[in-house]
């Protein structure tokens, strides 16, 4: 008994020092002065902390074992250590960091198959974090990138609908990934934005340029990786942070919850947003009747973290509800009317009463866009290289409501339920060589449901693709280049559409029920593939000096609308008609860039060249006497069509940061954009009318004079105030035909900015302010990519202003409150 109690009390501090873990804790310096809310953190156990006032930090109860442990700032170079942790000890770090104002070792991952740093990646990638959207009037995500990222635009129909352009390139040839999962939601519709919150974003990565290699069909123009906001914190404790967000123009109030958890292991995350606004303003329009919006979110995240990798666990509901508006009006009072009737010849609509202008109740003619998300990433660590996997499924459920008579009917009802897979295997370096091979796709089903439109049929689709990537680094040059081969199979069956007896609509026919029923859409099976690749260097002149190179082919398949539409798309007022006949595009681009990050001053200068086979573009339909094919009065009707086309362009930043005035910095960029029609029948017939691509952004010149406080002054902390120039210039190079496009006036918008973080006694902030007045001087201006400017249904006004301007002066107030 005596040697019993012996053991056992020998073994007590053994089992003691088991059960706690150690103990991080230090100081975090720079030129021998604290660096205040530095972040420290251990991405293996994914916890962390934030350096005090005074560049304090301490972390706890840390299970012992071997970490790479990460310190950050922006304005300093980030650091990586290695430290073993003991339990029951204590590790001390005395860290100092070097001042550096470039983003040189910004680590990204989307479009290559492992992190790798923006420097050493040849492919033009652009980041911007959560911060710098928060300077920004954002009424959706997609505002937040084409404000901050050099050659981004968007396509736009009101302040809640945005869709992302790349080079001169968008719908489907722009992949949006959701945390790595690509986002399926109709992207060919003109009338919806991107289903995401932009509150619960912490960083968006895009690649400019093809990037089918990893992901396959549609990255013909790039990629845009929309990364969760994932905080960072202590063991067992709560927190989150509380965003409440106001826009005046068009009261947008928005607010987002977010909380986060972490237990041993696991991690995690929730978040819940909701905004709605009523009608925007500018002083040509007055309010724009149609533009209010309601918007609700909800995602959740559980992760686990062991020694053989982790397992990330996510879902989304994403709820939307917009108006539509159709730009018909008095023509002599140029206010707005509504449609009351089924059937009218729109010029004895009513005029929309002055307190329905500024409601935030919507108006019975809306959309309802919902989208649900649920999917898993898993790492596996197989000896020195490691394997991934991702699945994912989504459902995609829209509804336009366009009869005024019968509100609830929905003209158009379709469902899309989508099935993401990857699979991906990082093979262990081999003489210097990292090399990943993988396999993924999706799985795809479009239904119409009870609606009364019938824009496209009923399909499914199976995508499949195979790819090998490989990098390797010779001393100054580094290297990387891969090939990819895709199949997308897509077919449907017969589809009739016949005449519902009860209410006049029409509706889908179902077998043996179509003797009275117009065959709509015929059955079609078809086959495409293609083989992708790229192959680019950079050559580091100095660590801070270097010139990168990149050659790649992209591969897009038509999308559903491009060869199977037939019929009318209430939301956007456009019949459609697709063309089975089509090929896949294939794109070639040729990317220069050059990058200095110097102690004062950094230069990116990015040039392109981009030809496309088999471009597919829309254009209005002809009879034979020359006039334009009307299907549904009141509506236009496109076709599709194929030929060449080429892109070429630049983007170049010039950013200032001069250590002798450390608080003030200069940003400016330009970017250009020019898009080519080779069509030579058409040129031929048309002339200079169909010269140019449609939607090509103007040249868009950028400059932001930034004052950042290098202090705390009592309270206050992280002080910032900003002045932009926004310069448009005029789009003389436009798609004619048909006034399809016209000519777009150039213009300047100025804004202004600031904010501050306030702290408590002990240094920790309690909460950020942002203020933001775009549009200083009420601005009135047409963007040649707002497709309200084309929303007109007059050709003369008596104030000489046709179609609906944008938005005039608007301020925001956002305040977050962490906790």
């Amino acid at each position: 008994m005596k040697h019993l109690f012996t053991l056992l009390f020998a073994l007590i501090p053994a089992l003691l020092s088991q059960a706690q873990g150690g103990m991080l804790k230090g100081r975090i310096t720079a030129a021998g002065k604290p660096v205040q809310f530095a972040s420290i953190s251990v991405p293996a156990l994914r916890t962390g902390a934030t350096a005090d006032l005074y560049g304090f930090f301490i972390m706890t109860n840390i299970k012992p074992g071997t970490y790479e442990i990460k310190i950050s700032m922006l304005g300093y170079q980030p650091l990586l250590l290695k430290r073993s942790i003991s339990a029951g000890e204590t590790t001390v770090l005395n860290i100092s960091l070097e001042e550096d104002l470039s983003k040189l070792n910004e680590v990204v991952v989307t479009g290559v198959s492992r992190a790798t740093a923006v420097r050493k990646n040849p492919i033009p990638i652009a980041v911007i974090g959560k911060r710098e959207m928060n300077m920004n009037v954002n009424s959706n995500l997609i505002d937040a990138i084409v404000k901050g990222i050099p050659g981004v635009s968007a396509v736009t129909t009101g302040p809640n609908i945005s869709k992302p352009f790349i080079r001169g390139l968008g719908y489907n040839r722009v992949l949006t990934l959701y945390d790595g999962i690509r986002q399926e939601g109709q992207q060919w519709g003109d009338e919806h934005g991107i289903e995401i919150d932009q509150y619960g974003i912490s960083r968006v990565e895009v690649v400019k340029g093809p990037a089918s290699l990893t992901y396959g069909s549609d990255a013909l123009a790039g990629v845009i990786n929309m990364i969760p906001d994932i905080p960072v914190v202590e063991e067992e404790k709560l927190a989150g942070s509380f965003l409440a967000d106001y826009h005046s123009n068009n009261g947008m109030a928005g607010s987002s919850l977010g909380l986060a958890y972490q237990q041993h292991d696991w991690k995690f995350v929730l978040r819940g947003t909701a905004k709605a606004a009523h009608n925007y303003r500018n002083k040509i329009d007055g309010f724009v009747y149609g533009t209010a919006f309601k918007e609700y979110n909800l995602s959740a995240l559980a992760r686990v973290d062991k020694s053989w990798g982790y397992s990330q666990w996510g879902a989304t509901l994403y709820d939307n509800m917009q108006e539509i508006p159709d730009g018909s009006r008095d023509s002599l009072t140029r206010k707005f009317t509504r449609q009351v009737n089924e059937t009218d010849d729109i010029t004895n609509r009513p005029v929309v009463p002055e307190n329905e202008l500024r409601t935030y109740t919507l108006n019975p003619l809306h959309q309802r866009i919902q989208h649900y998300r649920v999917y898993n990433h898993t790492k596996w660590i197989v000896g020195s290289g490691d394997i991934n996997t991702t699945i994912g499924l989504q459902r995609s459920i829209r509804r336009e409501y366009n009869h005024p008579e019968v509100p609830v009917q929905p003209g158009l009802y379709v469902v899309l339920n989508t099935l993401n897979y990857d699979v991906r295997y990082n093979l262990p370096a081999l003489e210097g060589i990292e090399a990943t091979v993988g396999v993924n796709g999706m799985y795809q089903s479009n239904r119409s449901k009870d609606g009364t439109n019938f824009p496209i049929p009923d399909y499914n689709l199976f995508d499949i693709g195979g790819f090998f990537f490989a990098k390797k680094s010779i001393g100054k040059l580094d290297v990387s280049g891969g090939i990819r081969y895709d199949s997308r199979h897509i077919r449907w069956n017969d589809f009739y559409v016949g005449i519902n007896k009860e209410n006049g609509f029409e509706q889908h026919a179902q077998l043996p029920d179509t003797a009275d029923a117009v065959l709509q859409f015929p059955s079609f099976r078809h086959n495409y593939t293609g083989i992708s690749g790229s192959l680019g260097f950079t050559y580091n002149l100095s660590q801070r000096v270097l010139f990168k190179a990149n050659i790649a082919r992209g591969y897009r398949a038509p999308n559903i609308t491009e060869i199977g539409s037939n019929g009318l798309d209430p939301g956007a007022h456009i019949v459609y008609l697709g063309n089975r006949g089509f090929k896949p595009e294939f794109s070639l681009q040729e990317d220069i860039g050059f990058l200095a990050y110097l102690p004062d001053l950094d230069i990116s200068v990015e040039i392109f060249n981009n030809n496309i086979d088999n471009y597919i573009y829309q254009s209005r339909l002809y009879d034979d006497n020359g006039d334009p094919v009307v299907i549904v009065p009141g509506n236009t009707t496109y076709s599709y069509q194929q030929s060449r086309a080429r892109l070429y362009g630049a983007e170049v930043s010039v950013n200032l940061h001069p250590r002798t005035i450390a608080w003030l910095t200069m940003n400016n960029s330009i970017a250009y954009t020019e898009g080519l029609n080779r069509n030579e029948e058409l040129i031929r017939s048309h002339g200079t009318l169909v010269r140019y691509l449609p939607f090509i952004p103007p040249m868009h010149i950028r400059s932001e004079l930034r004052a950042t406080a290098q202090r705390t002054v009592g309270v206050f902390s992280k002080i910032y105030g900003r002045v932009e120039a926004d310069r448009f210039a005029a789009q003389s190079h436009f798609y004619g035909v048909d006034d399809t496009e016209t000519f777009t006036a150039g213009y300047t918008l100025f804004n202004v900015g600031a904010g501050t973080g306030i702290t408590n006694k002990k240094g920790k902030t309690v909460c950020e302010l942002f203020l933001q007045l775009d549009n200083v001087f009420n601005t009135a201006y047409q963007a040649n990519m707002n497709r309200l400017k084309y929303f007109e249904y007059y050709s003369a006004s008596p104030g000489g202003h046709l179609g609906i301007y944008n938005m005039g002066r608007n301020f925001s107030a956002k305040v977050m409150v962490p906790f």
